[in-house]
C-alpha cells in the first residue's frame, strides 16, 4: 500500500513539474523537490517489495487488513511529511527571492 501511496504521488508530482516546465521553463515551484522525494520513496518501498516476497513468497499478496491499514497510514504520512519539506524549501527559496529583489 505505501508503494502505491508513494507511485501515485509521484506521478501527479511528475505531472505538475512537466506542466510547469512547459508553460513557464523553470522550476519556480520546486516540484522538482516533490518528484525526488516521492520517486526515491517509490524506490525504496519497490525494494522492500521485492525482499518481502522473496520471503514470503505468495503470502505476500494477501495481507491481513490490519497490515493493509498500517501501510496505508504509513504511505500518508510519508507524503504529508513529503508535502511539509516541499513547502518549507518554498518558502525558503520566496524569502532568498525576496531579499535579491529588496536589494
Amino acid at each position: 500500500m505505501t508503494l502505491l501511496i508513494t507511485v501515485f504521488a509521484a506521478i501527479i508530482a511528475s505531472l505538475l513539474w512537466f506542466n510547469q516546465m512547459k508553460k513557464h521553463g523553470k522550476d519556480t515551484m520546486k516540484y522538482s523537490t516533490l518528484c525526488y522525494m516521492f520517486w526515491g520513496a517509490s524506490l525504496m518501498w519497490l525494494v522492500d517489495a521485492i525482499a518481502e516476497y522473496a520471503e514470503l513468497g505468495a503470502e505476500y499478496f494477501t495481507p491481513a487488513a490490519a497490515d493493509m491499514l498500517n501501510d496505508a497510514f504509513l504511505g500518508v504520512s510519508v507524503v504529508a511529511l513529503a508535502l511539509v519539506i516541499w513547502l518549507a524549501r518554498l518558502l525558503w527559496s520566496a524569502r532568498d527571492l525576496c531579499r535579491a529583489h529588496s536589494a
